[in-house]
């Protein structure tokens, strides 16, 4: 279990209930139009940067797309993501044969196992502790990738919907950020285009993982029935369905489709009181088919898939 500080989650732990329900929303990808750019033109680019992997660089973006966009890793904590990536790049032949060294990521899987934090804070935390040529390539990525968002990740709109379906549920919920994104950045992006205005919190990695923060400030506080998760990736379900409370998915490529579905059919499902069971389980069904848990380099499929041309 991650250890997550008492002054972090303050803000969860105390939050009041205002209305009988509760619909935490994750941020990138899902309420916000920023998941691509920052993989793209962010992440995967600092990968090929801090860690040398520039004569494989067509390779690493793949792979790293694949785990962070395209596959039932999507949306994963950037340090489990990480291992993900080192993970799958040692075992493909083509990066062998280019003669990059892959890290190994026992360090890192050392820190992800050490019960900190899976946030900046907490890979500082662990690598003061446990100094190492390969924990302190991670946290300067970690840096660089903070650097290279806040430089290029402005104006990214929410997505079509989203406003509308804030606006919507006003009357009957308490809505609240729920994200693996610093919350500095959160923070940021939803002051930026006035969403803040409809959320009582922004719990962003400070305050732990989804599962925690829907444990602290909805767990116990509304019926387990009137607690809702909106989010994109596998993960956001695991959060929501760990914790036995519902999960509405947005489905990748289908975003501003899926909002609508959410205003004018999901959410008054959901007030009503008959938004689990069937209903529910076709939606995430939908959702599930668009992930693949393999990659497509491990068999005889093309390079990109047809599902991943359809993510695009």
């Amino acid at each position: 279990m991650t250890i997550t500080s008492h002054t972090a989650t303050q803000a969860l732990i105390d939050f009041v209930p205002t209305k009988s329900f509760f619909v935490g929303i994750d941020s990138d990808g899902c309420a916000m139009d920023a998941m691509d750019i920052k993989h793209q033109e962010c992440f995967t680019p600092a990968y090929i940067k801090y860690f040398d992997l520039q004569a494989a660089s067509t390779l690493v973006r793949q792979t790293a797309l694949f785990v962070n966009l395209y596959s039932t890793t999507r949306g994963r904590n950037r340090w489990l993501a990480l291992a993900r990536l080192f993970d799958l790049l040692r075992e493909r032949p083509e990066v062998a044969a280019r003669g990059v060294k892959i890290p190994d990521g026992d360090e890192l899987k050392r820190f992800i196992g050490s019960g900190l934090p899976l946030s900046d804070a907490g890979i500082a935390q662990f690598a003061a502790a446990n100094p190492s040529e390969e924990i302190e390539r991670c946290v300067t990525w970690g840096h660089g990738v903070n650097e290279l968002i806040a430089w290029m990740v402005r104006g990214c709109a929410p997505f079509p919907g989203v406003r509308e379906a804030m606006e919507a549920m006003q009357t009957d919920v308490d809505c609240m950020t729920v994200s693996a994104t610093p919350g500095e950045a959160l923070a940021r992006e939803w002051g930026e285009h006035d969403l803040a205005k409809y959320v009582k919190v922004i719990a962003g990695q400070e305050m732990g993982s989804k599962a925690e923060h829907l444990r602290l400030a909805a767990k116990g506080k509304y019926e387990d029935d009137h607690i809702l998760l909106i989010g994109d990736a596998p993960g956001d379900r695991d959060a929501a369905f760990g914790e036995g409370v519902l999960f509405y998915p947005i489905n990748p490529g289908g975003e501003a489709a899926s909002w609508k579905r959410f205003r004018e059919e999901a959410l008054p499902r959901f007030l009503a009181g008959t938004y689990r069971g069937a209903y529910q389980d076709a939606l995430v069904t939908e959702f599930e088919a668009l992930l693949p848990a393999d990659p497509p380099w491990r068999t005889d499929c093309p390079t990109t898939t047809s599902k991943e041309r359809t993510l695009r």
